[in-house]
C-alpha cells in the first residue's frame, strides 16, 4: 500500500528536488529517469557517477573498481565529492532542480544533504526480494550504446498458486542484441551481499525522512506499464498524453 505525504510544493511551479530510495535493482534508475524527462529536471544517478569515474581512468578508478566489484559501498567522502562536482557542473550550465538516485545511502549522507539543500520529497520504491534478485541477475548493458535492458521474465505466484506479480523482460532493439554484457557486480553472491548491506545500513535512512514527513512509500505492483501510471498518481502528477510512453 502506498502512503503519500503532503507534497511541500507544486511541482508545476518550481523545479523539484526529489530523492529516490530503494534496494539495489528495484528500478530507481528507470523511474527516476522517466520522472526526469517528464518534469524536465536533471536525473543524477550516483551509481552512474561512480561508473563514469571508473571508465575515466582517473586517480580513483582502480580503487572504485575494486569496491564495486566486491559489492561494497563507496565511502561518503568519494560519493559526496563526485556529486558535488556534478552539481557544480550542472549549475554552470544553468540547470536547476534534480532527481537524486542512489544517494543518500546512510544517515550521515542524509544529514549532509539536508544541510546543503532542501529536499522536497523522498520516494521509496519497494519490491519483494525474490523479484529483486531475479531483476538484478537479468540486467544487461549494451557494450556499444550503453543502454540498460533486462532479460528476466518474472512471473511470481502468490500463496494460492495464482499469478501474484508479472514483470516482462525489457529486451534490447535488434542492433543491441548481440552486444549485451553483464555487469561484473551482477552475480548472485554479490547481489545478495548488496541487499544485506542495504538492510543493515540504508533502511534507517527511510526512518530519517519518514520522521520529517518527506517519505513516500511506493510498492511496485508489477512492470513499467502497470507501475508508471500509478506512481504518477501517487505523486499527484497529471500524466497528460504520457500514457503511451508507459508501455515503452
Amino acid at each position: 500500500m502506498t502512503k503519500s505525504p503532503l507534497l511541500k510544493r507544486d511541482p508545476s511551479t518550481r523545479n523539484v528536488q526529489w530523492v529516490f530510495l530503494g534496494c539495489p535493482g528495484v528500478g530507481k534508475g528507470t523511474y527516476a529517469s522517466r520522472l526526469s524527462n517528464f518534469l524536465g529536471v536533471p536525473h543524477i544517478a550516483t551509481g552512474d557517477l561512480v561508473r563514469d569515474e571508473i571508465s575515466s581512468s582517473g586517480p580513483l578508478a582502480s580503487k572504485l573498481k575494486e569496491i564495486v566489484n566486491h559489492g561494497k559501498l563507496v565511502s561518503d567522502e568519494i560519493i559526496i565529492s563526485l556529486l558535488s562536482k556534478h552539481l557544480e557542473a550542472g549549475a554552470a550550465k544553468g540547470e536547476s532542480g534534480f532527481i537524486l538516485d542512489g544517494f543518500p545511502r546512510t544517515i550521515r549522507q542524509a544529514e549532509i544533504l539536508e544541510g546543503v539543500t532542501d529536499i522536497d520529497l523522498v520516494i521509496n520504491l519497494k519490491l519483494r526480494e525474490d523479484a529483486l534478485l531475479a531483476k538484478c541477475l537479468g540486467r544487461r548493458i549494451c557494450s556499444e550504446c550503453g543502454g540498460n535492458y533486462n532479460v528476466a521474465c518474472i512471473d511470481l505466484k502468490d500463496e494460492h498458486g495464482m499469478s501474484g506479480m508479472y514483470m516482462p523482460p525489457l529486451l534490447p532493439p535488434p542492433q543491441c542484441s548481440s552486444k549485451l554484457i553483464t555487469r561484473a557486480d551482477d552475480t548472485e553472491e554479490v547481489v545478495k551481499g548488496r541487499l544485506r548491506i542495504y538492510n543493515e545500513m540504508t533502511q534507517p535512512v527511510e526512518e530519517f525522512y519518514r520522521s520529517r514527513g518527506k517519505l513516500l512509500e511506493f510498492d511496485l505492483p508489477g512492470g513499467i506499464p502497470e507501475s508508471w501510471p500509478k506512481l504518477l498518481q501517487a505523486l499527484n502528477l497529471d500524466d497528460h498524453d504520457d500514457k503511451k510512453s508507459a508501455a515503452a
